[in-house]
Formats: C-alpha cells, structure tokens, sequence
C-alpha cells in the first residue's frame, strides 16, 4: 500500500484511497504508556452505497452482502501504519470474496465400482438383519 492511491480489489475494481474513512482511538492490551497515548486502533468505513467507483451490479451485491457501509477494525499491532495495511488488506480481501461467483457443481454419475460397493453394502446389512429375524423367530416358538 506504501505510495499507492489505489485499493485494487479485482482486475475491474479498484477503489481510490480519498474514498475510504479513517478513524484512529486508542487500543486497549499490552502497550505500557505507548498504548495509553498512542491512537493505534484503526477503525475503516467505506461507503457503499454513495462510492463512484462501484458500478450498478458491484454495489448490489456489496449492498445485499454487507449493507450501506463496510466497517474494518485492525488492533492487532502496535503501530498505526501496521494497521493500517492491515485494515486496507482486510477490506480488499472482504469485497474480493463477496464478488466472487462460485462455480456451480456439475453433476458426475457414480462410478461403476461406487455403485457396486453400495449394493454389496446394502446385501450384507439385509443378510445381517435376516439373521437376526430369523434367529429371534426361532428362540420364541
């Protein structure tokens, strides 16, 4: 992210940087008086519904996915910029899943060998059981 302007979500998405929120608050943890005073915690909004760089489709997927607002939070180093990279990564990478279409199942038959292990399954439960019906029917008459 160091010197880049741009978010490249997708090959066809990239967001500008002026287009995201900051907000920066002290994060609670280990830290001794650097914790205390510095404004670690990264708080990152990015408004879905009045971005320009979101095409008709993009934001109606993001809308029904996330909601008017995509909020990241990112506490988890000691640095401000550290989270920073990490809030901007966890918000590429939320918005990359959400915009991925999953492929769908094609349907395969079972093998010939799957077919076969399932009805000689099936003919060693039902022996099973036959034993069984026939062994009890015989110790009550």
């Amino acid at each position: 992210m160091a010197g880049e302007s741009v978010l490249r979500v997708t090959a066809s998405l990239a967001i500008p940087l002026e287009e995201l929120e900051w907000r920066f608050s002290a994060s609670g943890g280990p830290g001794g008086q650097h914790a205390n005073t510095a404004n670690t915690r990264v708080e990152l909004r990015f408004d879905v519904v009045n971005s320009p760089s979101l095409n008709d489709d993009v934001r109606a997927i993001l809308l029904e996915r996330f909601g008017p607002s995509i909020r990241i939070v990112a506490r988890d180093q000691r640095s401000q910029a550290q989270n920073r990279e990490l809030a901007v990564q966890r918000l590429a990478t939320r918005l990359a899943s959400a915009l991925t279409v999953p492929s769908a199942r094609r349907r395969t038959r079972p093998t010939l060998a799957s077919q076969r292990r399932r009805l000689e399954g099936k003919r060693r439960r039902a022996e099973l059981k036959r034993q069984r019906r026939d062994g009890a029917a015989g110790e009550i008459e």
